[in-house]
């Protein structure tokens, strides 16, 4: 008896956790990730492998500036050696034959020298250029956190367009379906000639290619979205926890940006450090002109003429030397063209930095001029879906008493689903142009 109560219990605690697992199972794959824009920003900065890139790059140059100061640390060189005469040579001085050394015997040296340089400038100049490159792989990191934070931004309003455009389509569709509903019933009644039930069925009919292509837009901003965000999930859902309309207030009150500053405009900034990379790479070529000052010392240990290999047993002499090494350039005529070609590039940096800023200057401008046309549009717009529901709500009534015509009706449905898009698009044109007004200045949309 109790073997069977033990087995029935062991087999319904199986089948719970089946149950449980199929239920987790299931509830995973119809999750659903729910999204503010400041969450869609940040999970992207965090996720997205061209950021890390991007860290991984200062790290590096961070090491390039260790090994550009370790250039002054002292090096330090063992070398050793075997010799195996089995002939020396014979040299003959004025009839006096002598033997340069001794037949069938080994030379061994072993030797330790020890460099420091004393004065090298080109070391210095290379130390003050490796600090600018670490800020300018900084201000590159910055400039790909500036770019994927307005790409997921203009991602995340365009899946806010189409999101808020397919509910305009699917609600037009349902009131047209509904439309043709009591038209079809009114013919089959004999109330209604048969051209307004065609016209009802074509007013359905055309709008249904426009839901379904809202559908696919949806799905394509969904999945940009997650890539820039570096989600690989293809099941995760992703729900927005804003629509369109609650930017309103923000567009109806907005006031153009007076006298927006360029300097903290990333572009322009790393015009600035990479003239001062330039400044300091003619800086390192002029050092080519000057004299460089080593210090060196070498102790060295030699045995000679042994006619064995009992390197225990042999006689070792020890030498030492200190020497100082002084290099002074007289003439070479590539540093000369080194140093011109330095200063060409710096004047071509010049050039660019006065086209980059006027360029900068039009975008600025450009962007305060749509969100400006936008903010306007709104209000007109606001009033045109006010108009065009009253007018749609009149021709229904005009309709239904038999004073008004189908085409009147459907001519109203696509006037109101084009004052709503309308709408919508205004105030999507906003965002989008503040974001990349942001990303001009220097701004991310998370702050």
């Amino acid at each position: 008896m109790t073997y069977k109560v033990r087995f029935v219990r062991r087999a319904a605690l199986v089948l719970a956790a089946l149950v449980a697992s199929t239920a987790a199972m299931a509830q995973a794959s119809g999750r659903t990730l729910r999204l503010t824009l400041d969450e869609a920003v940040r999970i992207a900065l965090s996720d997205n492998p061209t950021i890390r890139v991007a860290d991984q790059d200062i790290e590096l140059k961070r090491v390039s500036q260790k090994e550009a100061w370790q250039n002054l640390l002292p090096s330090a060189d063992f070398s050793a050696g075997m010799n195996y005469t089995i002939e020396a040579a014979t040299m003959n001085l004025g009839g006096q034959v002598f033997k340069m050394g001794r037949d069938n015997t080994s030379t061994w040296n072993g030797a330790l020298q020890i460099a420091v340089p004393v004065f090298a400038p080109a070391v210095y100049r290379t130390m003050k250029m490796s600090r600018t490159d670490i800020e300018l792989a900084v201000e590159k990191g910055r400039a790909s956190r500036l770019d994927l934070a307005t790409q997921v931004a203009k991602a995340y309003y365009q899946l806010l367009l189409a999101r808020d455009s397919y509910n305009v389509l699917q609600e037009s569709y349902a009131v047209s379906q509904k439309n043709f509903d009591v038209v079809k019933a009114k013919f089959e009644q004999g109330t209604v000639s048969e051209y307004d039930k065609i016209s009802a069925d074509v007013q359905v009919r055309s709008i249904k290619p426009n839901v379904i292509a809202a559908e696919n837009g949806i799905r394509l901003a969904t999945l940009q979205l997650k890539v820039l965000m570096g989600i690989d999930d293809a099941a995760l859902g992703i729900e927005l926890a804003e629509r369109l309309e609650d930017h309103e207030a923000a567009v109806a009150a907005h006031t153009p940006e007076v006298g927006a500053s360029l300097a903290e405009n990333t572009t322009l900034k790393q015009l600035t450090l990479n003239e001062q990379m330039l400044n300091h790479t003619l800086r390192i070529q002029k050092t080519a002109f000057m004299p460089t000052l080593s210090l060196a010392y070498q102790a060295q240990y030699q045995s000679m003429y042994n006619d064995n290999f009992k390197l225990w047993d042999y006689e070792w002499f020890r030498s030492q030397t200190l020497s100082l090494s002084l290099s002074v350039p007289l003439y070479r005529a590539s540093n000369f063209t080194k140093v011109k070609s330095a200063r060409i590039q710096l004047a071509q940096i010049g050039e660019q930095r006065v086209n980059a800023e006027r360029q900068l200057g039009m975008q600025v401008q450009s962007y305060q001029d749509n969100m400006q046309a936008s903010s306007e549009q709104l209000a007109s717009n606001k009033e045109g879906v006010a108009q065009a529901e009253k007018a749609r709500l009149i021709a229904q009534k005009r309709y239904d008493v038999g004073h008004g015509t189908i085409l009147e009706l459907n001519s109203s449905e696509v006037a109101l689903t084009q004052a709503q898009l309308t709408y919508c698009q205004s105030i999507y044109d906003y965002l989008v142009a503040r974001a990349d007004l942001d990303n001009v200045l220097g701004r991310t949309p998370i702050e």
